[in-house]
């Protein structure tokens, strides 16, 4: 694995990352849903204080780079204004939820959000601002790949469970118990020694042998995962993948035209509510089985100031000579911003060039150092064992 500076924290609205093309100014939608007012908004806000690019992130988040510092307090008023700004910069922290995009109207979804949101507003827990919840209380689980520490689920039958991330069963619990319930295991990750130095995930705590106290443990099998979802029509909407997670700001104006809400997923995909037609606007992804969804990309040199090569060239030349099957994350540096997890085939990006993982992380030992970029392109076959 490379060196790299690993700053532990992600950005925020409040707190901004200084990065190559200005500051990263990353917002949490309210119950991970945008209005159509305060999408339209929020392209505005991109493109006049910002440098026009949105990012789409893993954590169902949206970024607008290229802020100045002294646009940024104006850029502030202005999501004060659209509703998308929390009191203070430790509430943004603590509000770390992932909502499942398919819920229905009138469902608990959007209330257990709500709600949860409300008691991390209150909250004094210190917890990792990489830390997160996920809501994902469908008849079948779509987040149970994606980041999160607390997982508020549902069983076969359609009870309430909550779980700790790297335990296979949760506990039961009653529909007024869920948020309290869930609350109380991020407590208990604290107490129990889960986070040092300001870090920590709840399944690597799970792991290393931290035994759940029988209050917050279960026997609930949560129920089944459904397949990965790919752009296409589904009941709730038109679901749009990002390509590499970034758009123009003209793009997002785009999905507010028709009065459409936007529903945030950690797969840099939108889901545009309620409608039928899939939208066209540069960088788009709208067939299920594009190249651009096999490949995984971070922002890249030059608009990041640790990145040691142009990530997003490469994945686009990589995408299409791939196999089907593989899924490749491109990073830039050893930090992994774009995916922590593993992947068929990582490519590190250092100043000596490429470092090649298969199977595995950023964080992992790769099989091959200093590859050229140009090299992997006119010779793919090498990602796989080719060589």
């Amino acid at each position: 694995m490379s060196a790299a500076a690993i700053k532990g924290w992600c950005p925020g609205a409040l707190r901004p990352m200084q990065s190559g093309d200005g500051l990263v100014v990353r917002v949490r939608p309210f119950g991970g849903r945008l209005e159509a007012a305060q999408v339209a908004g929020f392209a505005e806000l991109a493109e006049r204080y910002g440098n026009g690019l949105i990012d789409v992130t893993s954590r169902a988040n949206l970024q607008i780079r290229g802020v100045s510092e002294q646009g940024h307090r104006r850029l502030l008023d202005g999501l004060a204004l659209l509703r998308l700004l929390d009191p203070d910069s430790d509430i943004e922290a603590r509000r770390n939820i992932l909502v499942t995009p398919f819920w229905n109207s009138g469902d608990e979804t959007q209330a257990l959000a709500a709600e949860l949101e409300e008691a991390l507003a209150d909250s004094t827990l210190d917890l990792p601002t990489k830390f997160g919840f996920a809501i994902d209380d469908g008849k079948s689980r779509v987040l149970a790949g994606d980041s999160a520490d607390v997982r508020i689920e549902r069983d076969r039958g359609g009870r309430l469970v909550v779980r700790a991330d790297g335990a296979r069963l949760g506990r039961s619990v009653a529909r007024g118990e869920a948020v309290s319930t869930a609350l109380a295991l991020a407590n208990w990750f604290i107490t129990s020694g889960g986070a040092k130095g300001g870090r920590g995930r709840m399944a690597a705590h799970v792991a290393a042998g931290a035994e759940l106290p029988e209050s917050l443990s279960g026997e609930t099998e949560p129920a089944p995962v459904m397949a990965a979802s790919r752009p296409g029509h589904y009941p709730h909407g038109a679901l749009v993948g990002v390509a590499f997670g970034q758009m123009l700001h003209t793009t997002l104006h785009q999905f507010s035209g028709c009065g459409h809400a936007l529903r945030m997923t950690p797969w840099r995909m939108v889901l545009s509510e309620g409608k039928r037609e899939m939208p066209s606007g540069a960088g788009l992804i709208t067939e299920p089985y594009d190249p651009a969804l096999r490949v995984i990309a971070c922002s890249g040199a030059p608009r990041c100031r640790e990145a040691h090569a142009d990530t997003r060239a490469l994945a686009s030349a990589l995408a299409p000579r791939i196999a089907l099957d593989t899924r490749l994350h491109v990073s830039g540096c050893a930090k992994g911003c774009a995916r922590s997890g593993a992947s068929a085939v990582t490519l590190v990006a250092t100043s000596a060039g490429f470092d090649l993982v298969r199977d595995g992380s950023t964080r992992d030992e790769p099989v091959l150092r200093g590859l050229n970029g140009a090299d992997i392109v006119s010779d793919p076959s090498i990602l796989v064992g080719g060589h």
